[in-house]
């Protein structure tokens, strides 16, 4: 399923790019704050420093910024999560390194993560579907480490398992975001990933 297209006035790709960051960033603020359906198009242009008519010539209503912010939200997790992917080590050892990067990228990023997840069910039906699929493909980085570890005898798991094993890091992972009022003052970040990692290698 391909990226849904955001009809936009403007022919200037890197100018398209620099407003549409523009929006992103103001979108997430706004909708941290006071939800979707609460923020206007016109608070988003103004937070973002200009007129609601500059605003609607790089979409064409306000679903498409939930969108876009939902699109840049997993592609810097994304990103990110590649980068941070260890190529090295025993297959143990690169699980446990790419479960700590995703547990800090979701530190980093925890008000976007919220966003995204509060607000996707206001999301058209064919871009919701986007998002899930993409929600999908981040679960699907850490199958393959952990069928390197059933491989290596790590860990005695069928298939299924392996795939509800990757869900299970996956949520661990976002409650960290969706609990941090509990959490938070219970736990650094470090100690957090410690605590759970026992969990996930146990």
């Amino acid at each position: 399923m391909e990226k849904k297209h955001v009809p936009t006035l403007v022919k200037d790709e890197q100018l398209i790019k620099k407003r549409r960051n523009q929006i992103i960033k103001s979108a997430i603020q706004l909708f941290k704050e006071k939800g979707f359906h609460r923020t206007t198009t016109r608070e988003i242009a103004q937070n973002a420093g200009f007129s609601i008519g500059t605003l609607y010539e790089y979409i064409r209503q306000k679903e498409d910024i939930l969108y876009l912010v939902c699109d840049s939200i997993f592609d810097q997790f994304h990103d990110s999560m590649e980068k941070a992917l260890p190529r090295h080590g025993s297959s143990k050892e690169r699980l446990e390194s790419a479960i700590r990067a995703y547990f800090k990228l979701v530190d980093d990023m925890q008000d976007e993560m919220l966003v995204m997840y509060q607000e996707t069910k206001a999301l058209e039906k064919e871009a919701l579907k986007y998002v899930i699929k993409k929600e999908l493909e981040f679960v699907a980085i850490f199958e393959p480490l952990i069928r390197d570890c059933v491989r290596e005898n790590v860990f005695q798991l069928s298939e299924a398992e392996i795939k509800a094993y990757a869900h299970n890091i996956l949520v661990m992972g976002q409650m960290w975001a969706f609990r941090r009022w509990a959490l938070g003052p219970l736990y650094t970040i470090d100690e957090y990933i410690d605590l759970q990692m026992k969990f996930i290698i146990r």
